[in-house]
């Protein structure tokens, strides 16, 4: 069981982005420059509102080789855990 812990991904933040409020494609936009800054390895929590934030962020940074760690509500919004990866 300690093995399998070991390996679960890292669960908490390096910095957090409250988008709430944030229209699409603002938020993806500052969720992008955000990751831009960090470095690999590090994890930004984001905080996104239903609807279009939260289909569109998580899968558009995907689509930008980061990775998305946990998506969970939190009161009216989502936390979104994201990993930032060495992109070329």
């Amino acid at each position: 069981m300690d093995e399998q812990r070991q390996s679960e991904p890292r669960l908490t933040s390096d910095t957090e982005l409250d988008l709430r409020g944030v229209i699409c494609p603002y938020n993806f936009v500052k969720t992008k420059l955000k990751l831009e800054t960090m470095d690999e390895g590090q994890v930004l929590s984001v905080l996104l509102d239903d609807g279009d934030p939260i289909r569109n962020v998580p899968r558009s940074v995907e689509n930008e080789g980061h990775t998305v760690l946990l998506q969970e509500r939190v009161d009216h919004a989502f936390r979104v855990l994201i990993r930032r990866e060495e992109t070329a």
